[in-house]
């Protein structure tokens, strides 16, 4: 499939509880509006643009975890042009994997938050020399505050469900030569997780609101 299905997080009494994306979308994202009119000034269908841009960004991350489970990723519903950029965005992530000993123990596995009341999927938790830590990847121009915040929640449902993190490292794999490869250690995470607290305070609040 060219797109992730849907997650549904559930907590154990079956209340469906929101996802961190989700929970970051109510950010706000002043830089989107001149970027989609940039895109737009150029006679780019901006809609067929970010969709082509998530189809690669989809396939890179399941070559790279379908590579750390021993899986075949399966291309067929995708362009040659999306394949390529893929297979460039996994290739920076493979040779960044030769400098370490990598030992996958998590691999894109949805967790819940009970204590909190939300979900994720963290993208890799393994021992990378023997150090306990949380890997996110993005494919894309760079890395943003949106994403620190994402990566201080994926850390907390880790250690609420058992999985102790030493360490928390964002990924950007580039599709296209105009990007740039970047390996960010994310400090902070208890600020960022404050945000992402707050964030799901309004939007619990904005649901409650509509229901009157």
């Amino acid at each position: 499939m060219k797109t992730k299905a849907h997650i549904r997080y559930r907590l154990k009494d079956n209340t469906i509880v929101p996802g961190v994306t989700t929970i970051t979308g109510i950010l706000a994202k002043p830089a989107l509006k001149f970027w989609a009119n940039k895109i737009g000034l150029q006679g780019i269908e901006i809609r067929k643009y970010v969709d082509d841009k998530a189809d690669i960004g989809t396939l890179a991350h399941a070559m790279v975890t379908d590579y750390l489970k021993g899986d075949k990723t399966n291309t067929d519903d995708y362009t040659k042009n999306q394949i390529g950029q893929a297979e460039n965005a996994a290739l920076s992530f493979f040779e960044w994997e030769k400098k370490y000993k990598i030992e996958p123990i998590l691999i894109e596995k949805p967790l819940i938050s009970e204590k909190y009341g939300f979900g994720g999927t963290a993208d890799i938790y393994a021992k990378v020399d023997g150090v306990l830590e949380l890997v996110d990847l993005k494919t894309g121009k760079g890395i943003f505050d949106e994403m620190r915040y994402q990566v201080s929640a994926y850390k907390e449902l880790l250690i609420e469900n058992g999985y102790p993190v030493d360490r928390v490292r964002i990924l950007n794999i580039p599709r296209t030569e105009n990007e740039s490869f970047v390996d960010e250690i994310v400090r902070n995470c208890n600020i960022g997780f404050k945000i992402i607290l707050s964030c799901l305070s309004i939007y619990n609040l904005k649901k409650e609101m509509k229901r009157g």
